[in-house]
């Protein structure tokens, strides 16, 4: 082997051993966080309090999951942030589809207007319509129940609604407009065209938008405790008060010295089993989700 094939040899191999160094630490920096929870959550209080005891726990402590559940009232909580999470998703998906067909598809007065409209309510912040949509749900008497987020869902009006209309709108322009006309010749009206054709045209659409919603559902703490208030309970808000909750269920004699104090592996145990669902979800439809993503060309937020 001659000279140059030398140093194109040693440099693909000093190429691919920066990428490989610089991708295992990327991976690291996002999986310390979870590395971290699990490992903790699993510790014993003395186990927290040993200095020789860092990342393996020195026995799997259950305990801190059975107080964590108790205190979150795991699976009432879990069935209640499912209802308001995954029919808000479903709503938003559906909603969005419809809007963005009809404006990739349709010519009518006032389409850029609503368009515009559309960006607009993607481009103002959250915050800045949050006390007058609590009025109007406050006058309608849907504040603290999951009403509050199936009404603007199904209005299009869901959280981040508007970037879903603007995925479907820009897939459904990909379409041939041939198709519809063949279809039309047949004799489908545009009710038959959009769900025998472009439903199962947009199945990425259909799967990033339901997908992204759910999390974003989830996720949502500020709007879940404006509009549900303690009436009802998601998860991640029974985990913002989770410090408060351990202490009113288990709270502490100064007198006789009995009870229990919260720690750190109590507190990563909540956190873990908090996210677990929404972990569930992405390693079922990882596949199809990151499939989705490239059809669609979505990267995330």
């Amino acid at each position: 082997m001659n000279r140059g094939a030398w140093k194109k040899k040693l440099g693909n191999l000093a190429r691919n051993t920066a990428a490989y160094y610089l991708l295992v630490l990327i991976g690291f920096v996002f999986l310390y966080p979870v590395i971290y929870m699990v490992s903790y959550s699993f510790m014993s209080a003395s186990d927290l309090v040993n200095p020789l005891v860092k990342w393996i726990p020195s026995s799997l402590y259950l305990e801190n999951y059975r107080e964590a559940m108790e205190v979150l009232d795991f699976w009432n909580t879990l069935v209640k942030t499912f209802l308001a999470t995954i029919f808000p998703a479903l709503l938003q998906t559906a909603v969005a589809s419809v809007v963005g067909y009809g404006l990739s598809r349709f010519r009518f007065p006032g389409k850029g207007l609503i368009l515009a409209m559309v960006l607009a309510t993607f481009i103002i912040p959250a915050q800045v319509t949050m006390i007058p949509q609590f009025l109007m749900f406050r006058d309608l008497h849907i504040v603290g129940s999951v009403v509050s987020f199936l009404l603007p869902a199904s209005l299009g009006q869901g959280i981040r609604s508007s970037l879903f209309i603007l995925i479907f709108y820009q897939f459904f322009r990909m379409m041939p407009r041939s198709l519809d006309e063949a279809a039309q010749i047949d004799g489908a009206n545009a009710l038959t065209v959009f769900l025998k054709i472009g439903v199962p045209s947009a199945l990425p659409a259909y799967v990033v938008s339901l997908l992204f919603s759910f999390v974003w559902y989830w996720n949502e703490t500020t709007l879940a405790a404006l509009y549900f208030g303690n009436e009802f309970k998601t998860m991640l808000l029974a985990l913002e008060n989770f410090t408060a909750t351990y202490q009113r269920l288990y709270p502490i004699d100064p007198y006789s010295q009995t009870g229990k104090s919260i720690n750190e592996a109590i507190t990563m145990a909540g956190t873990l089993l908090s996210v677990l669902p929404l972990l569930v979800v992405y390693a079922v439809f990882q596949r199809w989700f990151v499939e989705s993503v490239d059809r669609t060309g979505i990267t995330g937020e």
